[in-house]
């Protein structure tokens, strides 16, 4: 047996928010002890008066395995994850090539589950290899091992075949997470995208939102550039906007749980509150670049992600969806890229490592929410949502911890990253809020 004891620490989860202690036996959390340190002999670590909360949960995550390891692979991403307080995440299957098979998904799950690093989840996609046409490999479902099927990156653009990819989820009990865009509109966007990456890239301006106004920039271009990614932008809001309702509309129909990703617009997170009023079997996540970032101008604007940096109208929306409960859950998608892939226009950043900063900056510092609150919508809902014992400190649930100093500022530095993925609309930024360790199963994964 062995047994741990973290003294001395303001505890904090959704429901609590006082000075305590923490025992761990083995992988649990044997028992919590408010107010002065117990007297049990064992290993013990003082807290100092820092801050011990459930290690974070990322539904939405890129680690590039397998096929892509230029971009990240799974010991950097998982490296990159712990450096971010992150005990549990979801894998996206737009790799290459697509996870399609449950085999397959396992396979990943289980390589990377025996780094000891954290819990992982590999999804598998709607379609096979994302055709958009069979859905026939949904049905080896197991709930279990496979929470959440998704076609992240796009969306399955025929409604029938969404229907029936939706059917055989809900008779599983599996999740359904929507990159909710409509395909045509989306390939509509992409010529006035594409003229702005033009010019961006002939005159070396970053494409992740750095200051980029400068005297070799002349005027007439910087407003060429503007103007087509504001054209870009606008119809990647329409179809957002129209694929959110549909979504809604199928899993209405099929009896699915469906969870809208990277809900980025105010007509959506406001289609989300109608279908929660109504009953439906719903979740949401929201990102930390969306709610803390308004994209609407340079350089900011230039910050190329899918879907795009919104108004502040859609920034605050996102905000009070995460106070009332709209949105369940804080979720990274984490994309990096390679440095020349990102100058090309990738879209995307790395965001796992300043996940619990930039919410705790732009959140709890400005007073829109508590710490208890932004650990429910980090780590308990979604605890909640994939079925884990973890996400609270409770006695019996799992050992996943993290020590954080809420009041350190610090410098974001993409060089400084575990992750490959260097780019991040946060670049030399201050934020408030550090991840200083980070416990899996109860051992130490990050000092």
């Amino acid at each position: 047996m062995s047994r741990f004891l973290i003294y001395n620490a303001r505890l904090v989860d959704e429901d609590i928010d006082c000075m305590g202690s923490v025992l761990i036996e083995n992988d649990k959390i044997e028992a919590i002890y408010l107010g002065t340190k117990p007297e049990i002999s064992c290993e013990s670590l003082d807290a100092q008066g820092k801050t011990l909360m459930p290690s974070f949960v990322d539904m939405h995550v890129h680690f590039r395995y397998p096929g892509q390891s230029q971009k990240e692979d799974l010991d950097s991403g998982l490296n990159a994850a712990i450096n971010g307080g992150f005990g549990t995440v979801v894998l996206m299957p737009n790799t290459n090539p697509v996870v399609s098979s449950v085999d397959m998904a396992l396979d990943i799950k289980k390589e990377a589950e025996s780094k000891n690093l954290a819990q992982v989840f590999q999804t598998v996609s709607i379609t096979k290899d994302f055709a958009g046409t069979d859905t026939s490999h949904l049905d080896k479902l197991d709930r279990n091992l496979i929470p959440v099927i998704t076609e992240d990156g796009h969306d399955v653009a025929s409604t029938a075949v969404m229907l029936e990819g939706m059917k055989k989820a809900a008779f599983h009990n599996v999740i359904v997470s929507c990159h909710s865009e409509a395909p045509s509109l989306a390939l509509a966007a992409k010529p006035y995208r594409a003229r702005a990456l033009e010019l961006m890239k002939q005159y070396s301006i970053p494409a992740w939102g750095a200051e980029s106004y400068d005297e070799n920039v002349p005027e007439e271009v910087n407003k060429e550039i503007d103007e087509n990614l504001s054209k870009a932008n606008d119809i990647l809001a329409l179809a957002e906007d129209s694929f959110t309702e549909r979504n809604i509309d199928i899993a209405r129909l099929a009896g699915c749980h469906v969870h809208i990703a990277h809900c980025s617009t105010k007509r959506s997170i406001d289609a989300v509150r109608r279908a929660k009023a109504e009953g439906l079997n719903i979740t949401c996540e929201v990102t930390p670049h969306h709610f803390a970032l308004c994209g609407t101008k340079a350089p900011l604007l230039r910050a190329l992600v899918n879907p795009p940096l919104r108004s502040e109208e859609d920034r605050l929306s996102l905000i009070q969806a995460l106070k009332d409960g709209t949105a369940d859950v804080i979720s990274t998608d984490h994309a990096p890229h390679t440095a020349s892939d990102k100058a090309s226009g990738s879209p995307g950043f790395s965001g796992i490592e300043t996940a619990f900063a930039v919410a705790n900056t732009a959140l709890v510092k400005t007073g829109y929410i508590s710490l208890s609150h932004l650990s429910k919508i980090m780590s308990a809902n979604a605890s909640r949502i994939l079925s884990l014992n973890k996400g609270k400190l409770r006695p019996g649930m799992q050992a996943d911890l993290v020590l954080v100093n809420p009041d350190l500022e610090w410098k974001v530095f993409g060089k400084d990253f575990k992750s490959k993925g260097k780019a991040s609309p946060f670049e030399n930024k201050t934020l408030v809020g550090k991840v200083l360790k980070t416990w899996f199963n109860g051992k130490i994964v990050k000092e």
